[in-house]
């Protein structure tokens, strides 16, 4: 029998698959690279080449091995962690989540009270059906999508580029120590 692709089809079991048969299945073929800038298997130090093509001999330590290499990148990224840099990102970070959080849970805790400890002004009528509990509620969807269009847009314009330029300081230093171990 055949498939509408022009393909054979057997009992239906899977024996009869092949991988000339799965090859246009969706899944990538090994020599595919990612044109993708935020793909990072080179900056993880796996599948670098040694200099002949050949990828380079260290392998890298298991979990619970302290390798030397391992030492000095914890104390990459500690170092990073002290720096002023990333100080200033996270407190913007804080400065914006904090006070959006507070003012949110604020707006719904009033929500919740005041539904549960007033009913009567909820269930006013503000024109026709609507009565101002329905407002309240949809008031909840809309300030939620107006937080999370704030919170996206003060990332972009205030965190996002130091976030990322402290990512790449990160991993040239990371490689710095990497290169030193080997």
């Amino acid at each position: 029998m055949q498939s509408s692709n022009g393909r054979d089809r057997g009992a239906g079991d899977g024996s009869e698959r092949s991988a000339e048969n799965q090859q246009d299945h969706g899944a990538p073929s090994r020599d595919v690279t990612y044109e993708d800038p935020w793909y990072d298997a080179l900056a993880s130090g796996w599948g670098e080449v040694d200099g002949t093509g050949a990828p380079a001999p260290t392998v890298p330590p298991a979990r619970g091995e302290r390798g030397g290499g391992a030492v000095r990148a914890r104390d990459v990224y500690m170092e990073v962690q002290r720096s002023p840099a990333f100080q200033e990102v996270r407190a913007t970070y804080r400065r914006f989540v904090v006070p959006g959080v507070a003012a949110f849970l604020v707006w719904y805790m009033g929500y919740l009270v005041t539904a549960t400890a007033a009913p009567g002004l909820m269930a006013r009528s503000v024109t026709g059906a609507v009565n101002v509990g329905m407002l309240a509620g949809l008031g909840q969807f809309l300030t939620t999508f107006l937080l999370t269009w704030a919170y996206a847009r003060h990332a972009r314009l205030r965190r996002d580029r130091a976030a990322l330029e402290l990512r790449w300081d990160t991993q040239e230093l990371a490689r710095g120590v990497r290169g030193d171990a080997s």
